[in-house]
C-alpha cells in the first residue's frame, strides 16, 4: 500500500478549514463572559444553530467508520447499529424541553436535585467514563479513515494527537460558543462526507443492481436472521430510549436553545438529518464489498472491516477530494470532540471542585479549572484510544449500553415521584454486575455487545430500582419538590426562571394547560389530572403535534428506503 501525498488543492481545504475552526475559536473566546457562559452558551441559541449542535455533537467520526465496517460485513441489516435510535427520534420531541427544564448546568446537578449530593457524584463517575470513552472512540475512528485515505502513510495513534490538538486550541479558548458556530459550519462538511462516495464508485458496481447480483439478495435485507434480526432491532430501539437520558452532554447540546421550541427542534431535525447520512454511509459499506468482491483494484479483502470508509475514500476520490475528505472528518469528529471537552470540564468543575473543594470558588476560577478539566479528560482519552481500543463500534455500544443502565434512574426518577436514591444506585449495580458477568462467563471482552445480555440485565435493573424503591424510605418531598416544580413550569424566559423553584398554583396549572405546554413524560402517571380538566390533546397538544409529525416522517424516511433499495 503506498502512501498517498497530499496535492496543492487538498492542502488548500485543509489549511483553509483549520484557519476558519481556530478564528472562530478565537472571536468566540472574546465573547465569554463567565464560566456559565464558557459551558453553556448563555442559553441563547437560535433553532437554527440548535439543530447544527445536535447533528453535530451526536454525528462523530466513528460512526461512517464503524456503520460501513458493520455492513461491509454482515450486509445492509448492519444499518440498525446506528439506526438503533431510528423509532426513538419521535421521542426526542418530547425528551428535548425537560433538559431545559431542569436549568443546570450538568446531569450531575439534575441528580443532586432528585436524589442527593452523593448520587449526583456517582453520576459524575459515569460522566468521565462516558466522555473517555467516547472521546477515545471518535478519535480513533477518524485516524482510521484518514490513515486509509492517505494508503497507510500515517500512523493512526500520530493521528490521533494531531486531531486531538486542533481541537483543544479551539475549544479551550471558546467553550461551548465556538463549538456550536463550528457545528453549524460543519454540519454541511458532514453531509458532504456521508454522500459524496456514492456517485464516484456508483460506475465501478454497477448500481445497485450490480451489487444486488455481486453480493446476493440476503445482503439487502433489512433484518437478516445472519445479521440483525428484528429482536436485535427492538432491543436496540429500547437501548437508545432509555440510554438517551443519561446521556452526560444533553444539557449543553440539547438544552441550551433560546427557548423550548429550539430546543425541540433542534433535537428532533438535528437528528433526523444523521437518520439520513446512516443512508449514505451503509450505501458506502454495500459498494466497498462489491468492489472487493469483484478485486476492482486487486484487493480480495480487508484486514479489518472499519477499514471500509478509508478504503472507498482513498480510490474513489477526485483530485482534492482527499483533502476535503480529511477536513469533514475532521469536522465531524472535532464538533462531537469539542463538545464532550466542554461537558466534562462542567462536570469537573460544579460535580467536583466546587461541590467538594471550593464551593465559593470565584467564576474565573471555576472558568480556568473548567478549561484544565476538559483537557485532562481528553489526555485520558487518548491514551484509552491508543493503548484499549480494539473495534470502534464496540467501544461506542459500550458506552451507550453503561448509559442505558444509568437512564434506569433518570427515566424512572422524572415519571416516578416514589424513586428513591436506594432504586436508582440499586438499578445501576444490579444491571452493571448482571451485564458484565454475562460477558465473563461467556469469555468475551466487556466492550462486546449481545441483544440477550443486554435485555437482561436492563430488566434487573428495571426490578432492582421498583423493588429497592417501594422497600426504602421515600425522598424527602420537601427537598425534591424543586426538581418537579421547576419540571412542571415553563423555561422560555427568565420570568419562567424566577418562579420555577416554587409550586405552581392551581391557575398556573391551568394556564399551562390551556397553552398546550403540559410534558406527557413530567405527567404520565398523571395525565388526566395534570390536565385539570382541559382536554388531554389541548394540554398536551405542543407534545402530540410534533410527536405525530415525527412519527410521520419516520414512517416516510424508512418507506423511501426500501423503495431505494429495491430499484
Amino acid at each position: 500500500m503506498s502512501a498517498i501525498q497530499l496535492n496543492a488543492a487538498d492542502t488548500v481545504v485543509l489549511v483553509g478549514y483549520l484557519l476558519l475552526v481556530l478564528g472562530i475559536g478565537f472571536v468566540a473566546s472574546r465573547q465569554i463572559k463567565s464560566a456559565d457562559h464558557f459551558f453553556l452558551g448563555g442559553r441563547k441559541f437560535s433553532k437554527w444553530v440548535m439543530i447544527g449542535q445536535s447533528f453535530g455533537t451526536g454525528t462523530h467520526a466513528e460512526m461512517p467508520v464503524s456503520l460501513s465496517g458493520a455492513v461491509y460485513n454482515i450486509g445492509l441489516s448492519g444499518i440498525w447499529f446506528q439506526w438503533k435510535n431510528l423509532f426513538v427520534t419521535p421521542f426526542y420531541w418530547l425528551l428535548a424541553p425537560l433538559f431545559r427544564r431542569f436549568r443546570r448546568t450538568t446531569m450531575s446537578e439534575v441528580f443532586d436535585d432528585r436524589y442527593g449530593r452523593w448520587m449526583g457524584a456517582i453520576y459524575t463517575v459515569f460522566a468521565l467514563l462516558f466522555f473517555t470513552i467516547n472521546l477515545a472512540s471518535m478519535l480513533k475512528g477518524a485516524a482510521k479513515v484518514i490513515d486509509q485515505a492517505l494508503g497507510g502513510g500515517l500512523p493512526v495513534d500520530l493521528i490521533v494527537v494531531g486531531m486531538t490538538c486542533v481541537f483543544v486550541l479551539y475549544s479551550f479558548t471558546g467553550g461551548l460558543l465556538a463549538t456550536a458556530w463550528t457545528d453549524l459550519v460543519q454540519g454541511f462538511l458532514i453531509i458532504a462526507l456521508s454522500f459524496m462516495l456514492i456517485p464516484l464508485g456508483w460506475h465501478y458496481v454497477g448500481g445497485m443492481e450490480g451489487m444486488k447480483a455481486t453480493l446476493g439478495p440476503e445482503k439487502f435485507k433489512l433484518a437478516a436472521p445472519e445479521g440483525i434480526g428484528v429482536w436485535t432491532i427492538v432491543v436496540l430501539t429500547i437501548n437508545g430510549l432509555v440510554g438517551i437520558v443519561a446521556q452526560p452532554h444533553l444539557i449543553a447540546s440539547v438544552g441550551t436553545g433560546k427557548d423550548e421550541n429550539a430546543c425541540r427542534v433542534g433535537q428532533f431535525y438535528g437528528n433526523m438529518v444523521k437518520r439520513v447520512c446512516t443512508i449514505g454511509w451503509a450505501i458506502v459499506g454495500l459498494m466497498t464489498a462489491t468492489i472487493i468482491a469483484r478485486g476492482v483494484f486487486g484487493d480480495t479483502s480487508l484486514r479489518d472491516p472499519e477499514e471500509t470508509f478509508g478504503y472507498a475514500c482513498r480510490h474513489l476520490l477526485f483530485p482534492g477530494g482527499i483533502g476535503l475528505l480529511i477536513a469533514a472528518l475532521l469536522a465531524a469528529n472535532m464538533a462531537g470532540c469539542s463538545a464532550f471537552m466542554i461537558d466534562s470540564g462542567a462536570m469537573i468543575t460544579n460535580g467536583i471542585y466546587k461541590k467538594y473543594i471550593n464551593p465559593d470558588a470565584p467564576d474565573r476560577v471555576r472558568l480556568l479549572i473548567g478549561r484544565i478539566g476538559g483537557v485532562l479528560v481528553v489526555a485520558c482519552a487518548v491514551l484509552y484510544a491508543v493503548f484499549l481500543i480494539k473495534r470502534v463500534l464496540y467501544s461506542f455500544l459500550l458506552t451507550e449500553t453503561m448509559a442505558t443502565f444509568v437512564g434506569i434512574g433518570v427515566l424512572g426518577g422524572i415519571v416516578w415521584t416514589r424513586a428513591n436514591r436506594w432504586g436508582a444506585v440499586g438499578s445501576i449495580v444490579a444491571a452493571m454486575i448482571t451485564n458484565f458477568t454475562g460477558y465473563a462467563l461467556t469469555n468475551r471482552r466487556f466492550d462486546s455487545w449481545d441483544p440477550t445480555i443486554f435485555l437482561t440485565a436492563l430488566g434487573v435493573g428495571i426490578v432492582a430500582f421498583v423493588v429497592i424503591s417501594l422497600l426504602t424510605p421515600p425522598e424527602d418531598p420537601q427537598r425534591t419538590a424543586g426538581f418537579f416544580n421547576r419540571l412542571h413550569t415553563p423555561s422560555d424566559s427568565d420570568a419562567d426562571d424566577e418562579h420555577a423553584g416554587r409550586a405552581p398554583t392551581a391557575a398556573d396549572r391551568r394556564a399551562h394547560a390551556e397553552a398546550g405546554r403540559l410534558l406527557i413524560l413530567v405527567n404520565l402517571l398523571s395525565l388526566r389530572r395534570s390536565a385539570n380538566g382541559v382536554p388531554l390533546w389541548r394540554a398536551y397538544r405542543t407534545d402530540l403535534k410534533g410527536f405525530t409529525i415525527g412519527v410521520a416522517l419516520i414512517a416516510a424516511l424508512i418507506f423511501a428506503f426500501v423503495i431505494v433499495i429495491r430499484l
